[in-house]
């Protein structure tokens, strides 16, 4: 298996530079991280009894496959192991109703209506429709079902003090067990805002200054962890509700330009974030808690753009993720840092689905931090932590 993903790593850096590839920097490096979740998610598909064959024509068809069969291939791989991941989680929470087994009524059942309630037509005859009902689960702990899923999967996440040798890097995620290359290791929790609703960030327009737990996808949709936080201990109706902690510095003063952004620019406030029920005892969604290597480390997870179809009624509970507004009503187009209403009732490449990350193994993994690549613009001051791992990668991502 390890000559099989070193062969695999020496074809990453090769088709990464391939010809091939689009000309636009920024283009550039979306296709060659695609190719590498391709060879990554497709080595992991083959399972622990795949052959040199098998590796040698993944990378082949690597270096011929047109990105959107790549882009698809990848969303299949991702898919079927987050199906896997779900179905396992339904087995540890759902009471089994042959067994009589006994659950925790999450959401207490509509008070019965009298014949009279009906005939009057009674404000609270029927349950109300933005109240969705929270399904009957086990009463476990969520560092319970955490045990119950390495005991079932091979591994889990702990969040425990990072490793990083910096005072700034607090709390890691870390693998608890084992797993291969391309295996699906972490959700990022959290809000999703399309770029129609950049406005309603939290901080906006400088939404970064006091949370380091927003980032985003190629397509420039943004995902806000904070209201996540550290789960929780139930399933419940969650809408990414939340108080920022405003840390104010008096070392610091304001200037005219930090007053004429506030003055002129303040976030909007909107109820647009959805009402979904979600497990909130999800073992793997701590994908936002990842830190960046140490000089001369090398990361060990990347992050993979995930479509998940709205369709999946089943699975919905364990995607730790509520979209903010309906991002199908206004469509976006892109244009150098700037991103402006161009008509059209559908912002949505994929109708129906719900644009999430995960973050995907890059190499064998067994009881350690999960370390990610910020990439972070060249374009600001980067923090005095901060060493770039590809210096030329960081410039193309944000070009």
């Amino acid at each position: 298996m390890a000559s099989l993903f070193n062969k695999f790593q020496k074809a990453v850096g090769v088709l990464a530079k391939s010809t091939t590839f689009a000309k636009n920097p920024r283009q550039l490096q979306f296709e060659a991280d695609i190719n590498k979740l391709f060879m990554y998610t497709s080595f992991n598909r083959l399972g622990r009894e795949a052959v040199e064959t098998d590796a040698e024509e993944i990378i082949e068809m690597a270096g011929k496959t047109s990105l959107s069969e790549q882009q698809k291939q990848v969303q299949e791989n991702i898919h079927y192991q987050v199906e896997n991941f779900c179905s396992l989680m339904d087995g540890i929470l759902c009471p089994d109703v042959s067994k009589n087994e006994p659950g925790s009524q999450t959401a207490s059942p509509p008070p019965r209506q009298s014949g009279l309630t009906f005939a009057i037509g009674g404000s609270n005859a029927f349950p109300a429709a933005d109240k969705p009902l929270v399904p009957e689960t086990k009463p476990l702990k969520l560092a319970e079902v955490s045990q119950r899923l390495m005991d079932q999967l091979g591994y889990t996440l702990e969040v425990k003090p990072s490793v990083i040798p910096h005072k700034d890097a607090g709390q890691g995620c870390f693998i608890k067990g084992e797993a291969d290359a391309g295996t699906v290791l972490a959700f990022y929790p959290g809000v999703i805002y399309s770029p129609a609703f950049y406005r309603y960030i939290p901080g906006y327009p400088k939404v970064d200054s006091q949370n380091s737990y927003l980032i985003t996808r190629y397509d420039g949709t943004v995902i806000n962890a904070q209201p996540w936080g550290l789960g929780g201990e139930s399933r419940q109706v969650w809408t990414g509700s939340y108080t920022p902690v405003v840390k104010t510095d008096t070392k610091t003063a304001e200037n005219g330009s930090d007053r004429l952004w506030k003055a002129l620019s303040k976030p909007l406030q909107g109820s647009g974030k959805a009402k979904e029920v979600l497990e909130r005892r999800n073992p793997l969604a701590f994908g936002h808690l990842a830190n960046h290597p140490a000089k001369e480390t090398n990361p060990n997870v990347m992050i993979c753009p995930y479509d998940f179809p709205l369709i999946e009624k089943d699975l919905r509970p364990y995607i730790p993720n509520v979209a903010f507004g309906d991002s199908g009503e206004v469509k976006m187009k892109r244009f150098g840092s700037f991103w402006f209403k161009t008509g059209g009732n559908n912002g949505l490449d994929a109708p129906g689905t719900l644009k999430t990350l995960v973050l995907v193994a890059t190499r064998a993994l067994r009881d350690e931090e999960l370390l990610l690549n910020y990439r972070l613009s060249n374009s600001k001051r980067r923090p005095d932590w901060y060493t770039p791992v590809n210096e030329e990668e960081d410039r193309r991502r944000w070009s």
